[in-house]
């Protein structure tokens, strides 16, 4: 399984858009990408200025495309992730690949990496896997991060004070720098994998092989301690210096909005195998493709942690308007007075970044804000079903949070219906419609 055999599974669906007029890497792919970012086919672009080689975008960038890469119906993909997460399994690693195809001496302006906004401080790969292992070889941990190119031969890398934070500092305390592989076009499972919120140990490669039945394929890389997707397009073999640091960005993150700069560690890059003509995959920053590989483990662990005080959790969703990260909506089937403000305490403790969510009966589409907007304005009574909760840690991507400390007002609406009131106030009403009327309906709109 590989990001190729995927894009013929959508080939054959007709899910594909081919833009085959020449476009530069220099804001033109990315314009394209964000004029067709909803609900939009994968997009192919095979003619590039400049370079030879094609760039791939949106492969990620819907519910039901990432539930049709990893073969399952969209109401079993949280049960699926939490399989994957608690039980993962170790993939084979094999000898050789086509990923060898192409072996060369690092040159990083011969790789179509885009530069998206006007105010980028240049080219930023959005979509690279890295692998690492601590010193003592007994952790390995697999992420996505953000990489600016910096010259021919070095990134400056993004490091969130999470896992790969971790194992770079491990190695700076030993006086090393740190091994990494940095894969480029891989299976949305291991994109999915990679985004998943598991604990510090939990191998990300070994999610991925659970959720791609045991067909996920590893190869050791030839220059570093790592490894990498053996069907990988592309795969850069690098070191996190433990010295070496420079200020990276300004970039635009998840919230559309320019990240503030920082910091960061450079990465120099020391081998590069690639398979002959590789694809180059694209992610486009605030896009829906960043929002659902960022956002979706999140809904995953809200879910868990709601199901444990409240009977049944319909759906959790982090909202488009809320960039994926800072506002849920989740329907429940309430039975009892509180169960929804004890679902949102629930929600806001499983995803710390989370700003504002709303809690809504199972009769209300939380993909739709009309829809939402109704359950407030007809089941939501602000001195009753309010919640907020000042000075509590929220994300620094929220820009009127506090920007060094992260410390934001969050606020919880629980737009349930009230129990004590006849359920038939808070229902909407109905047309009956016949089977003739039905078609004709359909005839007239098209649908």
């Amino acid at each position: 399984m590989s990001l190729r055999s995927f894009l013929d599974q959508m080939e054959t669906k007709g899910e594909i858009l081919h833009i085959k007029d020449a476009v530069s890497t220099r804001f033109e792919i990315p314009f394209i990408m964000k004029k067709c970012d909803e609900e939009c086919p994968v997009l192919l672009f095979e003619k590039l200025k400049k370079y030879k080689t094609k760039v791939v975008a949106n492969v990620c960038g819907t519910r039901k495309r990432i539930c049709e890469a990893l073969t399952m119906d969209q109401n079993d993909l949280y049960d699926r992730l939490v399989e994957a997460w608690r039980s993962p399994r170790k993939p084979e690693i094999v000898e050789d690949s086509s990923l060898k195809e192409v072996v060369e001496r690092p040159d990083l302006y011969k790789i179509p990496v885009l530069t998206h906004f006007e105010n980028d401080a240049g080219p930023y790969v959005t979509s690279a896997v890295i692998h690492a292992k601590s010193v003592d070889g007994n952790v390995e941990n697999v992420s996505v991060h953000r990489l600016q190119v910096l010259d021919e031969r070095h990134l400056a890398i993004r490091l969130v004070p999470r896992h790969l934070y971790e194992l770079w500092r491990m190695a700076k305390e030993a006086g090393k720098d740190l091994d990494i592989s940095i894969a480029i076009g891989v299976h949305p499972a291991v994109m999915l994998a990679a985004s998943s919120p598991v604990p510090f140990g939990v191998n990300e490669f070994d999610v991925a092989n659970v959720l791609m039945n045991n067909n996920l394929h590893l190869i050791k890389c030839e220059h570093v301690d790592a490894y990498a997707p053996a069907d990988a397009e592309l795969v850069l073999e690098g070191r996190i210096s433990a010295s070496r640091t420079v200020v990276e960005g300004p970039f635009v993150d998840v919230t559309g909005t320019y990240d503030v700069e920082r910091k960061q560690p450079v990465v120099e890059i020391v081998g590069v195998m690639h398979k002959d003509n590789y694809v180059y995959q694209a992610v486009l920053p605030s896009g829906s493709e960043h929002m659902l590989l960022m956002g979706l483990p999140h809904e995953v662990l809200m879910w868990e942690a709601i199901s444990k005080v409240v009977p049944k959790v319909h759906i959790v969703n982090l909202s488009r308007g809320g960039s994926g990260w800072l506002h849920v909506i989740v329907s429940i089937e309430k039975q009892l007075e509180g169960d929804g403000k004890n679902a949102l305490l629930a929600a806001f403790a499983a995803h710390p970044s989370l700003k504002h969510a709303v809690v809504v009966d199972t009769d209300i589409d939380v993909y739709n804000v009309s829809d939402v907007e109704w359950a407030i304005a007809t089941r939501f009574q602000a001195s009753k079903d309010l919640i907020i909760i000042e000075n509590a840690r929220g994300s620094t991507l929220d820009s009127s949070a506090d920007q060094e400390t992260g410390l934001t007002t969050k606020l919880g609406i629980d737009a349930t219906r009230p129990l004590a009131k006849p359920r038939d106030k808070f229902e909407r009403a109905r047309i009956p419609m016949s089977k003739h009327v039905e078609e004709l309906s359909r005839k007239l709109l098209g649908k």
